[in-house]
């Protein structure tokens, strides 16, 4: 119980520490600067408890996911204000949000980080031999992992075009894919579930379905496109031809 607590404790104070600095920038979207940073904690504070087979791939795989989206999210929000998630999220729980924020936001995201990480400790401490399994594991980390840079990287160069306001990102993979960087975030879940599972951890099958969920319903596809139409008028007809998750070729427009 100590081994699979001590990584929560930490995840709390990585939240705890992100809150007092958000109280000074008025500003709780930093939150997820820290999400990825959440599970490479825990990762590392299980790693220093544990040494089996698995346990520097896992920890490398889980760093090199997390500082990316770390600091691509960093760079993305640098000079800007609250994210408007974050700012109807604010408005709903007024007075005090900035003592309430502590765990509606901060202390939240840490435990779902955490129920959410629990393949990755339960890898690291299975002294379980390598199999194939790890290895196809391993491969969807490392797919997943690349799907998702290069979509970031696609939609920061759109972003960064000076007639790109308004306008709707339908090329790269986001001509296959209205969210191909969540559907490879989806793929590296899966994939260090697959690790988990050649451990003998079958049973957290639960984490990448919470991760997909999360991506589809709560955090990802549902909240970002639920008034993307008023923003970006174009926006209609690229949801008519394009899948909204699993890359796939474009749909023909109706005659």
């Amino acid at each position: 119980m100590i081994f699979w607590l001590s990584a929560l404790g930490a995840m709390l104070l990585l939240g705890v520490l992100t809150w007092a600095r958000s109280l000074q920038r008025r500003d709780v979207s930093i939150v997820d600067s820290i999400w990825s940073l959440l599970f490479l904690v825990g990762a590392v504070v299980w790693a220093l408890q544990s040494g089996g087979p698995r346990t520097v791939v896992v920890v490398a795989l889980v760093a090199a996911w997390s500082l990316r989206l770390s600091i691509y999210i960093t760079w993305r929000h640098r000079g800007k204000p609250e994210d408007r998630r974050y700012q109807a999220i604010r408005a709903r729980n007024q007075p005090n949000f900035e003592w309430k924020s502590l765990w509606l936001v901060f202390g939240l995201q840490a435990l779902i980080a955490w129920v959410v990480a629990i393949p990755l400790g339960l890898a690291i401490a299975s002294d379980a031999p390598l199999n194939a399994l790890d290895g196809i594991g391993v491969s969807c980390v490392v797919a997943g992992l690349l799907v998702e840079a290069v979509a970031d990287a696609q939609m920061g160069a759109f972003r960064g075009r000076s007639d790109s306001a308004g306008q709707v990102m339908a090329s790269g993979l986001w001509r296959y894919s209205r969210h191909p960087n969540y559907f490879g975030e989806s793929v590296i879940w899966w994939g260090f579930y697959l690790i988990a599972l050649a451990a003998g951890g079958g049973w957290t099958v639960f984490s990448p379905v919470v991760m997909t969920l999360l991506l589809l319903k709560v955090s990802g596809v549902t909240l970002l496109e639920q008034d993307m139409h008023e923003r970006r008028p174009a926006y209609r007809d690229y949801v008519a031809r394009t899948s909204a998750f699993i890359p796939w070729p474009p749909r023909r427009p109706k005659q």
